[in-house]
């Protein structure tokens, strides 16, 4: 292959995984401010499926998916030949993203990789990483000693929130439709055969919690705002099922409570630097521990986002390039 070109995934139109091709195409040029990076390794995210699909109206067509990514830091950064790891919600939606062998960034975007961590762990902390931080940390603002109420614990975004709550010193009661343990919650309240709030009030002794924070939303936004204590507050960051909820305005504000919304895809590339240097730290002090993770070669990665897109892959699916590399 020419030194010119490389490998990535491409889609020309909307639709299920089959729709992606590895196709040849000219290794970009970074710009003012923007930095080309050599993926070693990306993470495929469900909302890279999403994106393919043509659920998010701002994607432009041809384009290349991916949001997450580590690797080597080639040109256009202070970082550069670092090992750097980072994350955006414009990359794979409104310009080119990390499925491919190079990537072009904004240069404060970027992040030096965790040392304890290998390049495939660090292309899979991305987005459920900085999600969590962003509505647990910068806008929830948990303090030690509260506890949490973590609706949808057991997906990515609320594993990675479940450590972070830890980290933090915060009590976490995780909320799935399952009652399998979660590592890092005191307790888990299977919102399918419980009612959310009776059982968060008898975990608290009848005070709710100080913050919840709700992956989920549709028909559970309503229990888990009314499992607040006085004065807690609610980060939103999802709804599944239909987008409108409802809710008792009276009670909402008798009880002092706040709702705050958090979007992945609004943050500033600078927002996302420095939550990655947090994450960096608690990755490299033990705080907070990879999730399980599944390398896929490159070449297979249709096969991988069709997984991804059925629900078959049971951790997150991470695509490597070191076989690509090698054969160049």
């Amino acid at each position: 292959m020419s030194t010119n070109v490389m490998k990535s995934l491409r889609f020309t139109e909307f639709g299920p995984p089959s729709v992606l091709r590895i196709e040849e195409v000219a290794i970009p040029e970074p710009g003012e401010g923007e930095a080309l990076v050599r993926v070693k390794a990306a993470a495929i995210n469900p909302s890279d499926v999403v994106n393919v699909a043509g659920h998010f109206k701002s994607t432009v067509l041809p384009r290349t998916p991916g949001r997450d990514f580590a690797g080597i830091a080639v040109r256009g950064v202070h970082h550069e030949g670092a090992e750097v790891w980072g994350s955006s919600g414009q990359i794979g939606i409104v310009r080119d993203g990390s499925h491919a062998e190079y990537v072009v960034v904004p240069a404060e975007t970027l992040s030096l990789k965790p040392k304890s961590l290998s390049m495939a762990q660090a292309a899979a902390i991305g987005v459920p990483y900085i999600t969590a931080w962003a509505s647990v940390v910068s806008a929830a603002q948990i303090q030690p000693g509260e506890t949490i109420l973590i609706v949808g614990a057991a997906g990515a975004v609320g594993q990675a929130a479940t450590q972070i709550a830890n980290w933090k010193q915060a009590r976490v009661i995780g909320a799935d439709i399952v009652s399998d343990p979660i590592p890092g919650a005191e307790s888990v309240v299977n919102t399918k055969t419980e009612d959310l709030r009776e059982r968060v009030l008898e975990l608290t002794a009848g005070k709710g919690v100080d913050v919840v924070f709700d992956t989920v939303g549709g028909p559970l936004f309503e229990p888990a705002l009314r499992s607040l204590g006085h004065g807690g507050r609610q980060v939103a960051i999802a709804s599944r099922g239909d987008a409108r909820v409802s809710f008792n305005l009276v009670d909402f504000y008798h009880n002092f409570a706040r709702l705050l919304g958090v979007d992945s895809y609004g943050l500033t590339s600078r927002q996302i630097a420095e939550i990655e240097d947090e994450l960096r730290y608690g990755f490299e002090t033990g705080a907070l521990q990879p999730s399980p993770i599944e390398i896929v070669p490159f070449e297979k990665a249709v096969d991988a986002y069709s997984r991804v897109a059925t629900g078959q892959a049971k951790t997150k699916q991470v695509l490597s390039f070191d076989e690509v590399s090698k054969r160049d």
